[in-house]
């Protein structure tokens, strides 16, 4: 029998609906339909007590939460950590990242996703690869003893997830316009960061399928008068998207301003690159050998490297709606339309009819009090 949700204020993703129902059947979005004209399966009715009910967040960048790190232990286990925490920030769907490492984590890596997607993890939908097919030039925090060239036994590996999508951060200069093509006709999404790659280059990696940027500004060639580098060549393509860390640390939030009113409507989108420290107590942690300090908001080595961020998707919302100086509307749409669009996720982004029923509520303070995911509801704060 479905459910319904009443009594909330619906953003569908195009519009805010008031004295609307959205009805739910398992893991679906049945109708979205006036709340006095309920179909005659609804068994019962949830009051969303005049809250916003807006799609879930998807994050294409997480490394870790609740004091996990996926490299660390690539296993079901993490990912339901991961999951857990990040769920009480809005994110109903997540692509769990592994940073550079040997293939043999990265086929481990690829099997927990597997196992997690199969028993419905809450929210996993795939696997991010960033590396380690990277440029030590441009590594960050990244360890460039894993780097290596993709050779056949890693494109095995990096092709290998049957279910859910794969997306791969690569150095575009360091392989071939043909591997490229390669991995996107294998049904993979590539990502172009961590790179020294040239204007030139990038428009050839464009050119053969690339698809996207990975925290646009950070280890990439920057735009420059002489040398318009990869920032530039991102921000002039008008069909690829690029990720940004709306930190406040990472870039300078003038700079991801004028990237947002540079690039194409609806292809900037949000991540968090979150750390362990994300849902934890102990916001310090190991990463590589080295201990990773949480100074006020900012993860970095005892040098000052950034490493990932604390970020979770409703903090990043809300700072976008600052720094960018844009509405709720589309802060939600870079938190969720638009991840979903990059990552081909046909039914995530949008309360609509046939959609899956993956959504948060959030109060007049934006904060997240309630969310379902594949039509469960799992939180309530």
């Amino acid at each position: 029998m479905a459910t319904a949700l009443v009594n909330g204020i619906v953003f569908t993703s195009e519009h805010w609906l008031t004295n609307q129902a959205v009805v739910i059947d398992e893991d679906k979005i049945t109708a979205v339909c006036p709340a006095n004209d309920l179909p005659s399966q609804v068994a019962n009715t949830i009051d969303l007590k005049q809250q916003r009910l807006v799609p879930g967040f998807i994050d294409t960048q997480v490394n870790g939460g609740g004091g996990a790190l996926f490299n660390d232990a690539p296993t079901l286990e993490t990912l339901r950590i991961i999951s857990e925490a990040h769920r009480a920030f809005g994110t109903t769907g997540f692509y769990p990242t592994l940073i550079s490492d040997n293939l043999e984590v990265m086929q481990a890596g690829i099997t927990a996703v597997k196992q997690a997607i199969k028993k419905k993890v809450p929210g996993v939908l795939g696997i991010h690869l960033e590396g380690p097919f990277l440029n030590p030039e441009r590594k960050g925090v990244h360890d460039a003893s894993k780097f290596k060239i993709i050779d056949e036994s890693a494109f095995q590996i990096l092709t290998s997830l049957d279910i859910g999508k794969t997306l791969i951060t690569l150095a575009p200069e360091l392989t071939t316009p043909e591997m490229i093509k390669r991995l996107i006709n294998a049904g993979v999404i590539v990502s172009a960061g961590h790179s020294a790659a040239t204007y030139e280059q990038t428009k050839i990696a464009l050119a053969s399928g690339l698809t996207s940027f990975t925290h646009l500004f950070n280890a990439m060639t920057p735009f420059t008068s002489r040398e318009p580098g990869m920032v530039g060549a991102a921000l002039e393509d008008k069909n690829s998207w690029c990720g940004i860390i709306a930190d406040g640390f990472h870039v300078h939030p003038a700079s991801l301003k004028i990237a947002y009113q540079a690039k194409t409507r609806g292809k900037i989108i949000l991540v968090t690159d979150a750390m362990p420290s994300v849902g934890a107590i102990n916001k310090n942690f190991m990463l590589n050998g080295e201990l990773i300090r949480y100074d006020n908001g900012k993860l970095t080595t005892a040098t000052g490297t950034l490493a990932g961020s604390d970020l979770t998707m409703i903090s990043t919302v809300t700072n976008a709606i600052s720094f960018l100086d844009i509405t709720l509307d589309e802060a939600i749409r870079m938190a969720s339309t638009y991840p979903a669009a990059m990552m081909g996720e046909k039914y995530l982004g949008e309360i609509k009819a046939g959609y899956t029923a993956s959504m948060i509520l959030i109060d007049d303070q934006n904060r997240v009090t309630r969310s379902w995911v594949n039509g469960r509801e799992l939180t309530e704060n």
